[in-house]
Order: structure tokens, then sequence, then C-alpha cells
């Protein structure tokens, strides 16, 4: 029997299989990338709350989803460098590297975490911004000089980051973006860096003023 020359089921029959399989791994995937970027919020939540062991929890928690999603779409490079796989793997390279800056640890490389070079930058920028937030807390006791000496050790690192970010003056097409987060970083930290400075006078100006005042009631006395 002759088969009939317009049945294309031979052909679309196939590519409808490869579809269905395609278009359930990237449901999966969303799902995934919505669970890691919750993961990473309450990880950074938890370290800017002093919560070690919980932020250290959470980053475990997100370390096993981002393999689990990246297995998701193994074989669909399309799925793997979409918005929302690489936008979650972002947050992971943020949550680690804020941790890890703030409790004075080695950072995690882009291998470790098993990032392309332009989420690991994202990332890295994104962390950046992050440690304002935990600087200010800082100089809320400005009082401790404990507390300044760690708000300029932070500082310190928003200026490395930052110097480093500058360097990469590629496409976006290449780098995801990053120019623009990287404009945000300057911004972020010319201003932390102005309220540190404040501050750091206001501490100043105020020692010197109760040496003063020792001297004289020494005087009085």
């Amino acid at each position: 029997m002759m088969r009939d020359r317009t049945d294309l089921t031979p052909i679309t029959d196939p590519i409808r299989a490869a579809m269905v399989i395609k278009n359930e791994a990237r449901d999966q995937a969303i799902a995934r990338s919505r669970e890691l970027i919750r993961l990473c919020a309450e990880a950074i939540r938890a370290t800017h709350r002093h919560e070690w062991d919980n932020a250290q929890a959470k980053l475990a928690e997100a370390r096993a989803a981002a393999d689990t999603m990246i297995a998701i779409v193994d074989g669909h490079p399309d799925l793997y460098h979409s918005g929302y796989t690489q936008d979650a793997l972002k947050e992971v390279v943020e949550g680690f590297v804020t941790f890890a800056i703030i409790r004075d640890e080695p950072l995690p490389t882009l291998e470790t975490l098993n990032v392309i070079p332009s989420t690991y930058l994202n990332g890295l920028a994104e962390a950046a911004t992050e440690l304002r937030r935990f600087i200010l807390d800082l100089l809320r006791r400005a009082a401790d000089a404990d507390a300044s000496d760690e708000a300029e050790r932070l500082l310190d690192w928003m200026d490395a980051i930052y110097d480093q970010l500058i360097t990469f003056d590629f496409p976006s097409a290449i780098t995801g973006d990053l120019r623009r987060r990287t404009d945000v970083v300057r911004g972020v930290l010319e201003r932390t860096r102005g309220d540190l400075t404040t501050t750091l006078r206001e501490q100043s100006l105020q020692a010197a003023l109760q040496r003063v005042e020792a001297r004289l009631m020494s005087l009085d006395e």
C-alpha cells in the first residue's frame, strides 16, 4: 500500500514528542527557579540577622535545588540560557558571595557554584549592593570601634568588586547586562562611602569632645 505523500505525521510526531519533553522541562525549571530565588532571599535575610547556621542551611538547599534545575534543562541549551534559569543562578551567586564576604571567608568560584561567567559577575554585582545594607546596620552601632572597622572592611570589598566589574567592557549580549548593574554598584558605593565617612567624622568629633570634657573636669577637681 502506497503511503499518502501528504502525510506529515512521520515527521511531525517526533517533533511533537520532543516539544512535549521540552515543555515539561521548562515548567519544572521555572518552578525550581522560583524556589531558588526564595531560598536565596531567605539565606541573605538570615545572614543580615547573623543567623549563620540558618543561612548556611538555606544556601545548602539552594545549591541542591540549583543542581536539580541544571539537570532538568540538560540537553536544552536554550532553556539553560533563558532568563528565568540564569536569574535564579545569579541569586545563588549573590547569596553565597554575600555570606562569604560578611563571614570573611574565601569567595566561591564560578566552578564551585557551577555557573557561567556572566551569571557569576552579575551575582557578584548584586552581592556588592547587598553589602550596603549590612554596612548601614553596622553604622547604627557606630560608637563601637569594631563595628566601624567591620564597615570599612565591607566597603573595601565593595570597592574591590566595582574595580573588577568596570574592566569587563563587553557587549551586553555577552555579559548579561553587566554594565547596567555595574552602574548601580557605583551609585551604591558612592552613597555608602559618603555615609561611612560622615559617621566616622562624627565619631571622631564625639571622641574629641569627650576628651576635652574629661580634661575640663580634671581641671575643676
